[in-house]
């Protein structure tokens, strides 16, 4: 079944006397439970794309369905609606609230959804953060958290409305080798529990880690093919704490 079903997908934007095709006719379906890779040089529209699915810009010309919904003949409240009920967001540089502790900013998504905040928030951010390892520091603000786990906090977040798809915007970006591979590890869990992922990377080494890769070039897709066996997160991990112990 088909979670993201992107038809003629075309975004023209217009500067000055330019008109720039940052995406120019895509086609593309995401099953619900896969875990994609989107790379591309800059420039290329990934970015664009990024957005167009995170249902922060809509497409000049075609369609986007989610889950069965034609996203660009929404309204505005209804996208709003959409992109807070169903998409999850991870970014590279956390987007924490330096001074609210990981459980009140993983709540953070129920206070823009409406009636989602009578009970229950502190038990569905608690659950959160314990499916991202993170049960024993529920009350740690940002600061008193390592990258890794601040990322952890950030997936705990997009996870609080179990929403259709996490959108990661490049999420390994600002961590060191061992921490990225900590989030990709709960990345391939979180995977194989059925949650359909789209991350936005320009390394190849991580995008190893998901099941397919699509490449973009100037607003078009220039591959996509599945990975034939992605690299094991959690089994490069203790073999460099290993390497590291030695």
């Amino acid at each position: 079944m088909s979670v993201i079903e992107l038809r003629g997908l075309k975004r023209h934007y217009v500067l000055g006397d330019i008109r720039v095709k940052a995406i120019r006719g895509l086609d593309l379906d995401v099953d619900s439970g896969e875990f994609v890779s989107v790379m591309g040089p800059s420039g290329s529209g990934k970015s664009t794309l990024m957005n167009i699915l995170g249902c922060l810009d809509k497409p000049t010309e075609g369609s986007y369905f989610l889950d069965g919904i034609d996203i660009s003949k929404a309204d505005e409240n209804t996208f709003a609606d959409i992109r807070n009920r169903k998409i999850g967001f991870v970014f590279q540089g956390f987007n924490l609230l330096s001074r609210t502790t990981a459980i009140e900013n993983v709540q953070l998504p129920l206070l823009y959804r409406r009636g989602a905040q009578d009970g229950g928030a502190d038990q569905r951010a608690k659950e959160a953060l314990e499916a991202v390892g993170l049960g024993s520091r529920l009350f740690h603000l940002p600061s008193q958290l390592s990258g890794g786990q601040q990322q952890r906090v950030a997936i705990a977040r997009a996870m609080i409305n179990r929403p259709t798809f996490i959108l990661a915007d490049e999420p390994t970006g600002n961590l060191d080798s061992e921490m990225t591979l900590e989030v990709m590890a709960l990345f391939q869990e979180l995977n194989a529990k059925g949650i359909t992922i789209v991350m936005v990377t320009h390394e190849p080494d991580v995008a190893a880690y998901s099941g397919r890769i699509i490449t973009m070039r100037d607003g078009a897709l220039i591959s996509d093919s599945a990975v034939a066996q992605p690299q094991n997160a959690s089994l490069d991990l203790a073999t460099k704490r290993t390497k590291g112990a030695a």
